[in-house]
């Protein structure tokens, strides 16, 4: 986190107080980029993993002046208490939204909307087979923002909330050992996710060179 803050710093200070001039990679449909994503996320239900953190990749594809995608994958762990840990998989995509005309210094703000599929594990500390697991799908909202490092690189910052559609896996510690409950139906069972990337522009897929 400290290494992310310095870079907005550093990238804040070092740029002029006005949009900068757009190249074909800031407009363009047909870009490519690949990128590289650190994660935080911060459960909303009763279990005692608060946060958990992660990497992962993505690929990002512009399909307009105004709207880009990005399909990522992300690998995840926290801790439950000091008796289970919990590790969670997510592969999916995002429409990215730019309602502003101009940019604003070096930032590029969006919206996004998406949907992904998710596989979750409970493990106990002390015994890798006790353990439970559940695959289910998600959907996901949020804001974030480009700040541009070079023609072709860019930091993205992102704040989302992802809220599952599949039922809510829980651990819990009952006699000197843990139990898990699976709550029947559907749940609303979500959290909040802080994404950092870093994104190279590799070319165009379509369109003019």
């Amino acid at each position: 986190m400290k290494k992310i803050i310095f870079i907005l710093l550093l990238t804040f200070f070092q740029t002029p107080l006005f949009a900068q001039e757009r190249s074909k990679f800031d407009t363009d449909p047909g870009v490519f980029s690949l990128g590289v994503r650190s994660t935080l996320s911060a459960f909303n239900d009763g279990d005692e993993n608060k946060v958990g953190s992660g990497v992962g990749g993505q690929i990002r594809l512009r399909c307009s002046e105004k709207v880009n995608s990005d399909w990522f994958f992300d690998y995840l762990t926290s801790d439950i208490g000091n008796y289970a840990h919990r590790t969670d998989y997510h592969i999916g995509w995002s429409v990215l939204y730019y309602p502003l005309k101009k940019d604003i210094h070096s930032f590029k703000p969006y919206m996004l909307a998406g949907h992904c599929f998710d596989y979750s594990k409970i493990q106990a500390n002390t015994n890798q087979f006790n353990f439970a697991e559940r695959w289910s799908s998600a959907v996901q909202a949020g804001l974030g923002t480009h700040i541009r490092l070079t023609e072709r690189l860019d930091l993205s910052l992102t704040a989302q909330y992802m809220c599952h559609l599949g039922k809510h896996l829980h651990a819990q510690w009952v006699n000197n050992e843990v139990n898990y409950v699976e709550e029947k139906g559907s749940s609303l069972e979500g959290h909040l996710l802080m994404n950092a990337s870093i994104n190279y522009k590799i070319g165009k897929l379509w369109g003019r060179k």
